[in-house]
Order: structure tokens, then C-alpha cells, then sequence
């Protein structure tokens, strides 16, 4: 009655090993480790590098509107957002219209959002001596290997007080 049941030993022996397998594979390892805080380096610096040119594509566009200065607004918009602003932009109501100046224009909060990058704004208006300030919401996507803006609209998502700029 000695027999040994080769598929239960077989068995025994791959349970005996599973969790070491597992954690040389990066399952149920310590992310406090070396090798932790390297991948989690790698998966913040895309995160970082979004919001960084997010950052700069929003504000050369609140630069060119206080300069009026329509061909660098438009640069900085997607292919798509481009044929839109050509109809608006200058219009009585556009970013770029004639009869108002912006003489304060802040990016107040960048975080990720459903669709890519938003970066809220407080752009101040004025129009002779009256002044208007007013959130605008842009969303900014990657385009290939460049970050361009895809969406304006009223609004913006309240400042993180441990993000704020």
C-alpha cells in the first residue's frame, strides 16, 4: 500500500511553487521595493509629461488670444477643432474678436478626464472699461507624437489645493 499517486504528488509540488513563480513574475510582490517604485516611477512620468504639455499647449493658445494673434490659437488645436475655430474665432463672440481685450488670462487646475487632459481656466474679458472673468474647460489630447487641443467650453473643474499651479 506504499503507491504514491504520481498526479497528487505532481500536483503538491506545483502548489509548493506557485507563489514563488507568481512573485518572480511581479504578482504579490512588494511595490515598496527597488523594482516598485521604478515601475511606479514609469506609469507617474506619462501622467506628468500629459499634464506638462497640456500645460503649455493651453497657455501658447491663452497667450495668442491676448495677443489676438489668430494663426498661433490655431496651431495649437487638432486638425478636427481647427475648421470650427476659422468659423468663430473672430466673430462677436469668438476668442479672438476684435472689439475685446484679455488682459488676464490663468490656468487654474490640469487633471485627466474622460477624454483626454483637461485644463481649467479663469479668463478675464474686457470689453473699454468693463470686465468680465470666466471659467473656460479645454481638453487637450495627444495627436500622434504631439498634444493639441481638442474641446473648448464654458466651465472648469474646482483647483485641487494639492495641485494648484
Amino acid at each position: 500500500m506504499g503507491l504514491t499517486h504520481p498526479r497528487t504528488a505532481a500536483a503538491a509540488a506545483l502548489l509548493a511553487l506557485l507563489p514563488a513563480v507568481l512573485t518572480g513574475c511581479g504578482f504579490g510582490g512588494d511595490d515598496d521595493t527597488a523594482g516598485g517604485a521604478a515601475s511606479s516611477d514609469a506609469r507617474r512620468a506619462p501622467a506628468e509629461e500629459a499634464a506638462a504639455k497640456s500645460r503649455e499647449r493651453v497657455q501658447a493658445y491663452l497667450d495668442a488670444m491676448a495677443a489676438k494673434d489668430t494663426d498661433a490659437g490655431r496651431s495649437q488645436l487638432c486638425a478636427p477643432a481647427q475648421t470650427a475655430f476659422d468659423a468663430a474665432a473672430t466673430g462677436p463672440n469668438g476668442d479672438f474678436a476684435d472689439h475685446f481685450t484679455v488682459p488676464q488670462a490663468t490656468i487654474t487646475d490640469v487633471r485627466s478626464g474622460p477624454n483626454g487632459q483637461e485644463v481649467s481656466t479663469s479668463v478675464t474679458v474686457a470689453v473699454g472699461s468693463r470686465k468680465a472673468t470666466r471659467p473656460l474647460l479645454f481638453t487637450v489630447t495627444r495627436s500622434g507624437a504631439d498634444w493639441c487641443i481638442s474641446a473648448e467650453a464654458p466651465g472648469g473643474n474646482t483647483p485641487d489645493p494639492d495641485t494648484t499651479p
